[in-house]
């Protein structure tokens, strides 16, 4: 597997960019997720939408779908998007440490 130094630290990343295990979830991780993702500054609206993402996938395992994201941060899915420019699997989970999601998110 590919790795990425940033902040100091080693990640070791899939194919798509996405971070091996949610354990090696760290600031840095963010903050070399944040400048690849072009966002300049994370606002407590980024950290709301990662937040619920990690608390989702700690209880569940998996990434919560699209409207699930959307119902429980109470962000329509057009802010979502404005908040993490490649989308909620791509960008807000990959930020979030998460696996790249399967399936709808």
């Amino acid at each position: 597997m590919p790795t990425v130094e940033f902040g100091g630290k080693t990640f070791t990343v899939d194919e798509d960019g996405f971070i091996d295990s949610f354990d090696n979830w760290c600031p840095e991780w963010v903050q070399y997720v944040k400048k690849t993702e072009g966002i300049e500054e994370l606002t407590d609206e980024h950290w709301k939408v990662i937040n619920v993402l990690q608390d989702y996938y700690k209880k569940n395992g998996i990434a919560p779908m699209v409207r699930v994201l959307s119902k429980v941060t109470g962000f329509k899915l057009k802010h979502i998007y404005e908040l993490f420019p490649s989308g909620p699997g791509k960008g807000a989970c990959k930020m979030a440490g998460l696996p790249k999601p399967t399936g709808c998110v």
